[in-house]
């Protein structure tokens, strides 16, 4: 009976001890990540891995691609499922989604790029799906001549009302010549993501960037040399791995530079959702942001067309190519190209990361998992800080984010990337550190993130430490007072 209470008292400091550790970790974490004056969701942007994203995904995949025709983020933050007939509606708001009744199923889009597809390429040209408008969105920039616009224009007409067509300024092209700057002979990029694929380590960035065998170094120079490109897709895709030199990585193997000696700390991957308000870092143009205009968009580059690309209202120029687009901690993509600039606007293009490391076998770096692999850790005296820019940032316009400068060429760690992949799809991520598991905990408690619940957690532990501790000491007492008694009796 004895050992038995000696058992018990042992658990209960143990769960105490441990739960101290749980609290103040939560607690930790809502204090670094939580942006100064504002709440944990933005509207307009859906947190990925949330109950309304999986619901919305679900009502998508009972009904099937002719009585729905994707999704989107609304005004509110909260999912919208386009749908073609009332029992789908109906069906939407029994799950807690929005519904938008619309004219043309997903299928009847997806003939309608199949068609614009077949047609013969014309460089300077991009269609996306926009799915709040239920509308291919056809648009043709200033290279493109009239009389391409007309044959266009005419393919259009025979599809019919499900396509539009626009016309765009400036010139869809590829942003050769980004977080830290990687140069080549002729050229420079960014550096996307870190990934590994469980031997080595290396750099996701933009396929167009160069080709395999291609020499990267940490310095315009080429005196100090950084790795070479191993494999390559470009055009179809645009994604690339460049493998680290004798397995060294930049600085900060888990950190997306924002500049200013800020950094934001990656802990997975996942899929973009429409609406969504985005992030970008590039050695040109530094930190920017926008919102997801649409998903799949082809682009027609003069190098060769790309397909499966993330549309964005973010700002990027030359050099910022292979960048990293991220939100809320989860890496999302590598920067493309586009048409315009950080000045006047315009849009960018992403190729998805998630689609990018299942093609190629590889998972996010995780530091606190492979400490050989992630090199020296991050930069001294960054601000870990939630992916959100500042009141002073820009908005989706893409304009300046004007306290987060760009990062000066030659600073280390660029867009780096942390833990393993998460799955794919509108679901969440798939984190492999405790750090995950906090942050996903602290998440989902709203506004005041992790801090009112660790605090709770914290006085809980106390309170059966104190407990534990009021059971010894009477325990004891009645020890003192049964020798006592067969001492003097």
């Amino acid at each position: 009976m004895k050992h038995a209470r000696r058992g018990v008292r042992r658990l209960m400091r143990l769960a105490a001890a441990g739960g101290l550790v749980c609290g103040s970790l939560m607690v930790t974490y809502a204090m670094a990540g939580e942006p100064s004056g504002g709440s944990t969701r933005t509207a307009g942007t859906l947190r990925a891995g949330s109950d309304e994203a999986r619901a919305a995904v679900d009502v998508i995949t009972r009904l099937g691609d002719t009585r729905t025709a994707g999704s989107w983020t609304g005004a509110d933050g909260r999912p919208v499922v386009g749908v073609t007939d009332a029992d789908a509606a109906e069906e939407a708001r029994r799950a807690g989604v929005a519904p938008k009744m619309v004219r043309y199923s997903m299928d009847r889009l997806r003939a309608a790029t199949e068609t614009l597809a077949a047609e013969p390429r014309v460089s300077g040209t991009a269609w996306v799906t926009d799915y709040s408008a239920n509308r291919i969105v056809v648009r043709a920039d200033s290279t493109v001549s009239a009389g391409d616009w007309s044959r266009l224009s005419g393919v259009a007409g025979d599809i019919g009302d499900v396509v539009r067509m626009e016309r765009t300024e400036g010139a869809f092209t590829t942003r050769v010549n980004a977080a830290a700057p990687i140069f080549t002979d002729g050229g420079r990029c960014t550096a996307g993501f870190n990934v590994t694929d469980g031997r080595d380590v290396f750099i996701l960035t933009a396929g167009h960037c160069g080709a395999a065998g291609t020499d990267w170094f940490r310095n315009p120079d080429d005196t100090r040399p950084l790795g070479t490109t191993v494999t390559a897709d470009f055009p179809g895709s645009d994604f690339a791995l460049v493998r680290y030199a004798d397995g060294e990585t930049l600085n900060g193997a888990d950190v997306v530079t924002l500049g200013g000696r800020r950094g934001v700390r990656i802990i997975g991957a996942t899929e973009p959702v429409v609406g969504q308000q985005v992030f970008r870092s590039g050695s040109t143009t530094g930190f920017r942001t926008g919102r997801i205009t649409a998903l799949n968009a082809t682009v027609n580059y003069p190098e060769g067309t790309v397909t499966g690309l993330i549309e964005t209202t973010v700002c990027a120029e030359r050099g910022d190519s292979g960048g990293p687009l991220f939100s809320r901690g989860l890496a999302l993509g590598v920067t493309s190209g586009g048409n315009g600039d950080c000045t006047t606007g315009g849009l960018t293009y992403f190729q998805p990361a998630v689609k990018a490391m299942q093609t190629l076998g590889v998972r996010l770096v995780d530091p606190s998992t492979d400490p050989e692999e992630a090199g020296q850790g991050g930069q001294a005296g960054q601000d870990q800080s939630a992916d959100r820019p500042s009141p002073t940032a820009s908005g989706p316009s893409g304009g300046p984010a004007t306290d987060s400068p760009s990062p000066q060429p030659g600073t280390s760690a660029g867009a780096q990337a942390g833990p393993p992949a998460a799955a794919a799809g509108t679901g969440g991520t798939a984190n492999g550190s405790g750090t995950g598991i906090i942050s996903g905990i602290a998440d989902d408690f709203g506004p005041l993130g992790g801090v009112a619940p660790g605090l709770a957690v914290v006085a809980a532990s106390l309170v059966l430490l104190l407990i534990s501790r009021w059971i010894e000491a009477r325990q004891g007492r009645r020890n003192y007072q049964d020798h006592y008694s067969q001492t003097w009796a």
